[in-house]
């Protein structure tokens, strides 16, 4: 594990995906490098795997997310993307704010914002809006040299502001972090670049959203 690929720093990248020809309902994917699925095949990212797994249900994603950004990077985008209505919408951010030192205060405001965002993106449709949870990156071997039990603490601390926002919301709510923790034993379930998850984790991301989709027809 190399000290110096720092998740802030990983090599640029803004995936902003094209809508392919396909049917079905039409699905957007906010977030961060999780979304993208760095250091992986497009094919594996999870929204992507999901978008197979569903049969044509969904129509292939359209993701905005890039390595590094925190909430208030994606939000600055979002400001300057024109963005159309979408059957459904996933956002999964946060990671960054955490490892940046962010306060949980400006967190949740930037947050807040963006789950607005999303059910505005969605037709005002809150049922067919889903978060999902920051993993812990703490279990990785990119954390060798570092205090987990903080870092789990801290992961802990905004997965509860998001939790509780999905709540006062009504939104869905995917809890992967403890999918993420079962990576401090099975090392399969991180990519090649010893940080962030493999195509095997994302799988299991995808397990438990995909029954979601069987109440929308």
């Amino acid at each position: 594990m190399r000290k110096s690929f720092l998740i802030i720093l990983l090599v640029p990248y803004f995936a902003l995906t094209q809508n392919k020809i396909s049917k079905g309902f039409t699905y957007l994917a906010l977030g961060d490098s999780y979304t993208i699925g760095e250091s992986e095949k497009e094919s594996n990212r999870w929204p992507v795997q999901l978008y197979k797994s569903l049969n044509g249900k969904l129509s292939y994603p359209k993701i905005i997310a890039k390595s590094g950004w925190t909430t208030d990077e994606l939000l600055d985008t979002l400001n300057k993307t024109k963005i159309k209505k979408h059957d459904f919408v996933s956002l999964l951010i946060g990671v960054n704010d955490q490892y940046r030192g962010k306060s949980l205060k400006k967190f949740k405001k930037d947050f807040i914002e963006l789950l607005n965002r999303s059910i505005t993106y969605s037709g005002g449709k809150k049922e067919r809006v889903f978060v999902v949870s920051i993993p812990d990156w703490g279990v990785t071997p990119f954390a060798d040299n570092k205090n987990r039990n903080v870092i789990e603490r801290e992961i802990n601390r905004f997965n509860k502001v998001i939790f509780k926002e999905c709540l006062k919301h009504d939104i869905k709510f995917f809890n992967v972090t403890e999918i993420s923790r079962k990576a401090l034993f099975d090392i399969s379930l991180i990519a090649k670049d010893g940080l962030h998850p493999s195509k095997k984790m994302y799988k299991q991301w995808v397990e438990i959203i995909k029954p979601h989709f069987k109440n929308f027809e």
